[in-house]
């Protein structure tokens, strides 16, 4: 597989921020060639000092040898006071910007210094706390045009979900619903805490608690992965429900199915994602998202769940991950024992499948006489008379 590369850079808004002291962060969506897709917030400011790096890493592309040959697009400067007008007026010229950084040639497109820059960052990650006296206030871009200056150019095609049931935030970074809410999701968390828009608000919500309006069936989940991948609890968890595993920080489990609400599972029942890390990664990153936020519900905690789907969304039961996971050992074991015993051309087993399925003898054609004497007296009668 190919280096990694950005597809797509969209301006979703921007927001004014109170701490430490009065600010704007404009907020991108970046999209990746691996196609997820991450939010990032960078300043006007930072986003003036790539611009002026980038110039300096490509001079000829930046016209500073010869102004005819400039590609890299302009970018105004920072003005000494920037208010809320001067956030809002410089979407069209970002917007702008970021597809045309997206159309130069791959050796600028896709430099470190730009892959670098639209990165996630863990200021990214860290949203407002509930001591916060002052929340940040967010001001997205208007998709008809009215309010703003330019619209988003590139297309953003965000999926669009429905709550099933009421859901009370517990913190600041999240948002409330309820049921029959429709939001647009930004953002998919493998945690299970989506990043979802409405209207004029957005914030975190439980994957648990949405449906996709077009079908219950929606393949959005993979495929279980009954090899198994070893994963190491980075948390202690005490399970809640029956078909539920409780945990010991440090202990080892075999993941085979990864569910988009936030669970993992193996042939022993349900554990949340986030208190799991893939063996041999860094855990520092996974036990600062535990820090701000517990695990998400599973859809069979939620009471008064309502959905606009008659049928439910199909789900393997316990006993066909124990099935398959035990019918996939024995394959691969029975794979294992005749590996070695076998290991010279598939020649020497044609004898073998010969003798053990032998071919039919195939009887000999009855002469015309005798076909004649054993037929039927209807089928002697019809031949003597087309004679």
């Amino acid at each position: 597989m190919g280096d990694s590369f950005i597809r797509h850079i969209a301006l979703l808004g921007f927001e004014k921020r109170f701490v430490p002291s009065q600010h704007y962060v404009y907020m991108f969506l970046v999209k990746w060639q691996d196609l997820s897709e991450k939010v990032v917030y960078r300043r006007f400011t930072e986003i003036y000092e790539f611009h002026k790096t980038l110039k300096e890493l490509f001079p000829i592309e930046a016209g500073d040898i010869s102004a005819e040959n400039r590609i890299i697009p302009h970018l105004p400067a920072p003005r000494w006071f920037d208010g809320q007008r001067a956030a809002e007026s410089r979407q069209g010229t970002l917007t702008g910007y970021c597809g045309a950084l997206m159309g130069l040639p791959a050796k600028i497109s896709r430099c470190p210094h730009v892959l670098n820059f639209f990165k996630v960052r863990p200021d990214d990650l860290q949203l407002p706390t509930d001591s916060q006296l002052k929340k940040p206030e967010t001001y997205l871009v208007s998709k008809d045009g009215k309010n703003s200056i330019a619209d988003i150019t590139g297309p953003i095609v965000l999926q669009t979900y429905r709550a099933i049931a009421d859901y009370k935030k517990t913190s600041g970074s999240e948002m409330a619903l309820a049921s029959g809410d429709v939001v647009e999701v930004v953002e998919k968390n493998e945690s299970g805490w989506w990043f979802c828009q409405m209207k004029a608000k957005r914030g975190w919500i439980p994957a648990s608690y949405l449906e996709p309006l077009d079908s219950p069936d929606e393949a959005e989940d993979p495929e279980p992965n009954y090899a198994g991948e070893p994963y190491v609890a980075i948390k202690a968890y005490t399970a809640l429900l029956e078909d539920e595993v409780s945990l010991q920080e440090g202990e080892t489990v075999e993941v085979i199915h990864k569910l988009l609400d936030g669970w993992k599972e193996d042939i022993t029942g349900y554990f949340p994602s986030m208190y799991l890390q893939k063996s041999g990664q860094d855990i520092a990153e996974a036990q600062r998202q535990i820090k701000r936020r517990g695990a998400p519900p599973r859809r069979s905690s939620i009471r008064n769940a309502r959905s606009i789907h008659q049928r439910s969304r199909n789900r393997l039961s316990q006993d066909s991950y124990r099935r398959n996971s035990v019918r996939y050992l024995q394959q691969r074991r029975r794979l294992g024992r005749s590996g070695p015993q076998n290991p010279g051309s598939p020649m020497q087993e044609e004898p073998q499948t010969q003798s053990s399925k032998p071919q039919p003898a195939v009887p000999p054609r009855p002469s015309a006489d005798l076909i004649l004497h054993r037929c039927s007296e209807s089928t002697k009668r019809k031949l003597a008379s087309s004679v």
